[in-house]
């Protein structure tokens, strides 16, 4: 049976990733290459939920399946938050190299 998405449990799961991996609100706008932190914002607040060009952006920054940032129906927020704690400094870090060398 199909389950839908928990558009406030999944915008609650990505600011907590967001959060333990140690990116500001600011940092996701530059990395998106979005106008403005609004849309953001709508996510985290389960209003919107991201486009999958962002969700595979979000993905790639955390180091995580777009699945594993999504949660349905029934589900618990708590999922695969911990994998994103391991070396996050590092992995931002790296994210914020590469972006750099994209844009040279």
């Amino acid at each position: 049976m199909y389950q839908p998405i928990d558009s406030i449990k999944t915008g609650t799961k990505i600011k907590k990733m967001l959060k333990v991996a140690g990116y500001e609100v600011r940092d996701i706008q530059e990395y998106l290459h979005l106008s403005c932190p609004q849309s953001i914002y709508r996510w985290f607040k389960g209003k919107i939920l991201p486009s999958v060009d962002h969700l595979c952006a979000l993905s790639k920054l955390l180091n995580v399946h777009m699945e594993d940032l999504l949660v349905l129906q029934g589900q618990s927020i708590e999922d695969n938050i911990d994998e994103v704690t391991d070396d996050a400094g590092i992995r931002r870090l790296l994210s914020y190299m590469k972006c750099l060398q994209e844009a040279a």
